[in-house]
């Protein structure tokens, strides 16, 4: 008997698109035993697709790789605000859209969604550096100007290139859970989960690697989540005063401390629900919130579910 079959993810390569932004999901998704997904990178026909940075791309597939795929990925080009794709690409990009393909755009891939007329009234983001050029030439869609990733359900749009990985892991989470997210982030060496409302940047007068400064405190928080953590011991770990701790923590991640700390008790809860048949009140203890109660609570808020009915997605039917 033949085993489930693979998610199938196209990666549509238009003309100046960049390198790193068509890398991103090809890899990412790149079948293996831990990555239950088949990948066709494909252009508007089959054969060289000129690309930025001096590189070109042979695709092996036309554009009817989008009425294979389950997702569209459209990595970002050159000159999104003065370039528009080709009748044919919109069209094919619409037609998977209609048929139930999600369609998921990195950096200035957006503007590619955008000129189909599925971004107008949701939200979406790009590159930081051309979210107005989106907001002016398509005033029906809710730029979100300093966001990682917009997640529309069908329609999912990303910032710049590096975000991409976080829109990928973030697509991966939904789809196979946080323990094959988490293992797919070591496996890029990436941080294993920034939210979509994280900052693409934070301006500062004199850059500071705020994330390295911390990452001793953070991995030293995740080996002892089952403690009663709090913004003192935190700060006391990280040498710094309470004070000094959430201004810079926040500035890093987009969260204080303390809502860092809830999310990874959260995600560590998502992940032994996922692998472990222990009860939801021993997990509320391993993750240190307590009681089953506040679990619930806090699953409830953040992901909008309850600890069973999450364990029941990702437990196999016999």
């Amino acid at each position: 008997m033949s085993g489930p079959r693979l998610r199938r993810v196209a990666v549509l390569v238009l003309e100046g698109a960049k390198p790193l932004d068509v890398g991103i999901p090809a890899q990412v998704f790149t079948t293996r035993d831990s990555m239950p997904y088949e990948v066709r990178v494909c252009g508007a026909e089959k054969g060289i697709v000129a690309g930025g940075d001096g590189l070109a791309y042979a695709v092996e597939h036309g554009l009817e790789a989008l009425e294979w795929a389950d997702i569209v990925f459209v990595p970002g080009y050159r000159h999104p605000d003065r370039t528009r794709p080709p009748l044919a690409v919109l069209e094919a990009l619409t037609a998977a859209h209609a048929r139930g393909a999600r369609l998921a755009a990195i950096s200035t891939g957006a503007f590619a969604l955008a000129a189909t007329g599925l971004l107008d009234g949701r939200r979406a983001t790009t590159h930081w550096h051309y979210t107005a050029a989106l907001a002016r030439t398509h005033p029906l869609i809710t730029v979100e100007e300093n966001v990682l990733f917009v997640d529309e359900g069908d329609v999912l749009t990303s910032a710049g290139a590096a975000s991409g990985i976080d829109l990928c892991l973030h697509v991966i989470r939904g789809d196979l859970g946080v323990g094959p997210s988490n293992h797919a982030a070591r496996r890029l060496v990436a941080a294993p989960y920034r939210s979509g409302g994280q900052a693409q940047y934070v301006p500062r007068t004199v850059p500071e690697q705020l994330g390295e400064r911390f990452a001793a405190t953070r991995e030293w928080a995740i080996a002892h989540l089952h403690e009663p953590l709090t913004l003192a011991a935190l700060a006391r770990q990280a040498a710094v005063s309470p004070r000094t701790l959430s201004r810079q923590f926040l500035a890093d991640s987009g969260y204080t401390p303390m809502q860092w700390l809830l999310r990874v008790r959260v995600d560590a809860a998502r992940e032994l629900l996922e692998r472990s048949e222990r009860s939801v009140d021993q997990i509320a203890a391993d993750v240190g919130l307590g009681t089953a109660a506040n679990l619930r609570m806090h699953f409830q808020r953040i992901l909008g579910t309850s600890p069973g009915a999450y364990r029941r997605t990702f437990t196999p039917n016999d």
